[in-house]
């Protein structure tokens, strides 16, 4: 029974982290299917640089909740020791099912993101720590750089290193899901990572104008 319970909370993470917000978003209001525009990404970033911030911020917002939320839902099951091994490996059950969800939506013809937003949602709800200093590398790098893509993935590959030589972790499950992140991000990234080569990486410009006003 126990066992089936669980299940069901995993099957609810996965489809927290199916609801496309980007694509409902703009199908609703701008008559637009966002991952026929842009980079093609049903993410917070592309939906900015194609519909602006009115629609992009709350799809940031959401996506980030919807990690934490998945995370934050285990106060719903009966584990009684917060910080345990099996306390944090079922938080990363449930966070990997709505991440899952996110870049496999079944809502949304399993068309998903790259699972950033959702990802750093996730991470808060685990290790605020290191999350605000995964977010301070990531601020810096987009405001040097102002590539997203490239910001994101350096921040993800920081994470294990804060994870294992700042706070200095021994759960060996937050460690694996450290290196698992770094890894995800660069899979997720391929396309990115061509067009950051060949230089044909799209800039976050809406930064730039932001700066000049």
């Amino acid at each position: 029974m126990q066992l089936f319970y669980f299940g069901l909370m995993l099957l609810a993470a996965y489809l927290l982290g199916s609801v496309p917000a980007s694509v409902w978003i703009g199908k609703k209001f701008y008559n637009i299917d966002i991952r026929e525009h842009g980079s093609g990404n049903p993410g917070a970033t592309n939906t900015i640089r194609v519909l602006g911030w009115k629609a992009g911020l709350p799809v940031l917002l959401f996506d980030i909740l919807k990690g934490w939320i998945a995370v934050k839902s285990i106060i719903l099951s009966d584990f009684d020791l917060p910080g345990s091994d099996d306390y944090v490996i079922f938080q990363l059950m449930l966070g990997a099912a709505a991440l899952i969800g996110h870049i496999f939506p079944v809502f949304a013809g399993f068309r998903g993101g790259k699972g950033v937003a959702t990802l750093f949602g996730i991470v808060l709800a685990i290790d605020p720590f290191s999350t605000l200093i995964c977010i301070s590398i990531f601020i810096v790098t987009l405001l040097i750089s102002r590539y997203v893509s490239l910001s994101s993935m350096i921040a993800g590959l920081s994470f294990p290193f804060v994870k294992i030589f700042i706070i200095r972790t021994d759960t060996i499950s937050l460690v694996i899901f450290s290196i698992a992140v770094a890894g995800l991000l660069l899979i997720t990234h391929q396309k990115n990572i061509k067009r950051l080569i060949r230089g044909e990486e799209s800039k976050a410009d809406f930064l730039r104008i932001r700066r000049q006003k």
